[in-house]
């Protein structure tokens, strides 16, 4: 059977509509609306991942959930366009639906939410409820992790991701068509197989169906698939401009043009690391913060690819360092050079001229990751997503 999936038309007998909520009636032709989130712009170019603007997103603090409305009221206040929430100590999905209360008119997302850990039909009922909550302005953001999490966190099966991931995006879209348009569930792969709704289970058509799905991605087949299936990328902050540029933007293109699609469609959400402070030992903190962050994640063979296209030859040595609990010390390999490659280091001043020149072109949506946190006032913050902000 491999990576063909069978979905059905309409239900038999009947119009092959259902009406959504708001009285507008939708047309069971498989054809996907336009999602509210989309590229902050740009003008049509032989190179596709030219743009304008980036837009500024806050990305939750983990913490319980009796944190996130005055959190997600300070985003608001600061002018940020989104609020991103990661799946890590607590439910990300728990989180943004206190978002979408608090902060009406906020762009939300999962940034990102663990595939694996879940079945296509219950995260189709928490992207689902979301989605019409924030009145489509709801991003789920998905991501594979890696395989030790899955089997020995999660008690999951794993295989490999890439056809894994495709068939489970799929499977998502199949059961939001059944919903919206009345159409029997019929979805058969290799990995999910799908063919029960019946009326007591089934949420009902919503007035903004297409819940754009953007993959979290960082090798080039997963880049692949993006650009086959996804509405958006959302990049590992362990990336540099060389590496998108040469890994990650041509693959979305080979793999958009194995499903006919325009890789411009393609939404750019990243997180980048920031180094800033008012002094030199401010400065020296934050440094010192982020390189922990790169050291950790530089571990990880997933993303050896970064380091390769640098010829960066510190990751076997971190992944042992791992092994042998010296967490510590895995920031002293990390030197100036790869910190000022991987990382935005700038004063206050001049950090958002510094962000601007770093992800001009390769950037839409963008989440600053800091090395101590408090490394700007709230009222720099503010003045700092308005400047990022401006056309």
């Amino acid at each position: 059977m491999g990576e063909v999936y069978e979905r059905t038309g309409g239900k038999e007998g009947g119009s092959g509509k259902r009406q959504a909520a708001g009285g507008r009636e939708e047309a069971a032709s498989g054809k996907r609306q336009a999602p509210r989130w989309r590229r902050s712009g740009g003008r049509p170019s032989a190179v596709w991942w030219q743009t304008v603007l980036v837009l500024v997103d806050h990305y939750l603090t983990p913490g319980p959930l009796s944190g996130v409305a005055g959190e997600v009221r300070r985003a608001r206040r600061l002018g940020f366009r989104g609020v991103m929430a990661a799946e890590t100590s607590h439910d990300p999905f728990l989180a943004l639906a206190v978002a979408a209360r608090e902060a009406p008119g906020l762009e939300l997302g999962t940034a990102v939410a663990v595939a694996f850990a879940r079945s296509p039909m219950t995260l189709a009922h928490s992207a689902w409820d979301l989605a019409a909550l924030t009145e489509g302005r709801f991003l789920l953001g998905l991501g594979t992790q890696i395989r030790p999490h899955i089997v020995g966190r999660f008690s999951m099966p794993w295989s490999a991701p890439v056809p894994r991931l495709r068939e489970f995006v799929a499977a998502l879209r199949s059961i939001w068509a059944a919903w919206q348009h009345g159409e029997p569930l019929r979805f058969r792969g290799e990995h999910f197989r799908f063919s029960l709704m019946t009326p007591f289970f089934d949420p009902g058509p919503i007035e903004h169906a297409d819940v754009p799905v953007a993959l979290a991605a960082v090798g080039r087949a997963m880049c692949r698939l993006v650009g086959e299936v996804g509405d958006g990328i959302h990049i590992h902050p362990l990336h540099t401009r060389r590496y998108l540029e040469g890994v990650v933007f041509p693959e979305i293109v080979k793999g958009a043009a194995r499903s006919g699609r325009d890789p411009a469609a393609v939404t750019r959400i990243a997180t980048l690391f920031a180094v800033t402070g008012r002094d030199e030992s401010a400065m020296k903190q934050s440094a010192d913060g982020v390189k922990r962050r790169i050291a950790f994640y530089a571990s990880t063979p997933a993303y050896r690819g970064v380091l390769d296209a640098h010829g960066w030859e510190v990751g076997e040595a971190l992944t042992a360092m791992t092994k042998r609990g010296e967490w510590d010390q895995m920031a002293s390999l990390i030197d100036d050079e790869m910190l000022a490659t991987l990382a935005v280091v700038a004063p206050p001043e001049g950090l958002a001229r510094a962000i601007r020149e770093r992800c001009a072109g390769t950037i839409d949506r963008l989440g600053l990751v800091f090395g101590a946190g408090d490394e700007l006032t709230e009222d720099e913050r503010g003045v700092l997503v308005e400047e990022l902000s401006r056309a």
